[in-house]
């Protein structure tokens, strides 16, 4: 089951789920615009502040401002905005495991023109869905090879 606006705010009033940096204006009907923080354009230094430029043909990563803490019941998917479809970037997104906790980061391709992505602008969103039942082991106790983790992450 997808989650609404209001059950995403409900799960968020009784301390389920976590989304620290959450703005009220990235909230969907069915989900939550993720921010970016910063952005890797290939493999150079992060940059955090005004525009990060991308050219054509080129790979790029981006750290959510968000910091999230899922609980063990709950999962995430993610969907590049048609904003930035539209421009020529290409993602593949993944599933955020029940008990993930940390900023994404999001890996990306623009492949059509230069672009700039402006440092605090939405770039994906977070769409949430509710387990059959609650997981057996938490992302945590599986892997958890990213977990905590702040800022773009490639290793």
């Amino acid at each position: 089951m997808i989650l609404s606006d209001s059950q995403i705010k409900d799960l968020m009033d009784k301390g389920e789920l976590v989304i620290i940096g959450f703005k009220e204006e990235n909230l969907t009907p069915n989900g939550y615009d993720l921010t970016i923080e910063e952005v890797v354009v290939e493999e150079r230094k992060p940059q955090s502040k005004g525009d990060a430029v991308v050219p054509k043909d080129t790979w790029f990563a981006a750290s959510t401002e968000e910091y999230v803490e899922f609980p063990s019941n709950l999962v995430g998917e993610l969907w590049i905005r048609t904003t930035w479809a539209r421009k020529g970037v290409i993602s593949s997104f993944g599933i955020i495991d029940a008990g993930f906790e940390g900023t994404l980061t999001l890996s990306a391709f623009n492949s059509y023109q230069e672009i700039e992505i402006p440092i605090g602008e939405t770039f994906a969103q977070l769409v949430f869905h509710l387990l059959s039942e609650e997981s057996e082991k938490k992302y945590s106790d599986r892997s958890g090879n990213y977990q905590g983790q702040k800022g773009v992450t490639l290793d």
